[in-house]
């Protein structure tokens, strides 16, 4: 019988989807997913309009870019 010691078991998982980053007052915000770190694939959107309202289209992944733009 021989006894093994010291293995390790490793697992691997999916990223998890980039969260967005706070758009601040009086700013317009627009944060970009993609599907890949050279970020060619976009998979969704959201826009931060001055007036505070927000809205967005697809879905998040692990890649992302975030503009902020003065109002």
């Amino acid at each position: 019988m021989t006894l093994v010691t010291g293995a390790a078991i490793v697992a691997v998982l999916p990223a998890a989807p980039a969260q967005a980053r706070a758009c601040t007052i009086n700013a317009y915000c627009v944060t970009t997913w993609y599907k890949n770190a050279a970020k060619t694939i976009v998979v969704g959107q959201k826009f931060e309009e001055c007036d505070g309202s927000t809205w967005q289209w697809g879905s998040r992944d692990a890649y992302v870019t975030f503009t902020e733009t003065n109002c």
